[in-house]
């Protein structure tokens, strides 16, 4: 029973905060800011005023796939966001912006999670395999080695964390300061920035419930 209850819980935290996400979007993509700014205006300002006129502002196709590169020093918005002259557009924009201004600032959990993708890419990719392998094959070192893997891909969904709850408030922060926003719309823009920040919320509480079980089993082996 609890092995059923444990998978249902990591099946219905993601697609809950999934859920969540797009329905507030769609909410407040219909909710116009008071400045009527789109979101690549609202970038642009942003970015300006905090001297980063070397970061550039651009439109990527998809939905929701709006992204800061940093090697690149890119603001990638997806179309309704660039063009669109909402609260979740000015949001979701300004959030992007934060990141920038982290970069720019050297923010220090930023460049953590810098420095964990590639082991972090790498244990995601490999790591499962080794688990099993080594369960399957009764070999300890090699279900310890993708463990080890794993917990280094969980530890970058955890860093994320801090990151992207500073992004928003940095968000927050500049909107009301570059009077994108007035005092009276924070609430609104606040509840498409938590509901976003909730996606990696149960990204990080999934993965930290799987490398739980792993290693539950790991000590199970052992005892054997």
């Amino acid at each position: 029973m609890s092995f059923i209850i444990y998978f249902a819980l990591i099946l219905i935290i993601p697609l809950w905060a999934q859920s969540k996400v797009k329905s507030t979007y769609k909410k407040y993509s219909k909710v116009p800011t008071s400045s009527a700014m789109s979101g690549a205006e609202v970038a642009r300002k942003i970015l300006d005023d905090n001297g980063l006129y070397n970061v550039a502002v651009e439109e990527v196709r998809g939905h929701l796939t709006d992204h800061y590169d940093p090697r690149s020093k890119v603001i990638r918005l997806s179309t309704d966001i660039y063009h669109g002259r909402s609260t979740a557009g000015a949001a979701v924009a300004a959030h992007e912006v934060g990141h920038a201004i982290q970069d720019a600032q050297d923010y220090a959990f930023l460049r953590f999670r810098s420095a964990l993708v590639p082991v972090a890419s790498f244990g995601s990719n490999i790591s499962i395999f080794l688990i099993i392998g080594g369960f399957l094959l009764g070999m300890t070192g090699l279900a310890l080695a993708g463990i080890v893997f794993f917990a280094a891909a969980v530890l970058f969904q955890l860093i994320t964390l801090p990151v992207e709850f500073d992004a928003s408030n940095r968000a927050m922060s500049q909107l009301v300061s570059t009077g994108v926003i007035r005092n009276d719309e924070e609430r609104k823009t606040k509840k498409v920035l938590n509901a976003a920040a909730m996606t990696y919320v149960a990204a990080a509480l999934v993965a930290l419930a799987e490398l739980l079980r792993f290693v539950f089993m790991f000590v199970g082996m052992n005892e054997e």
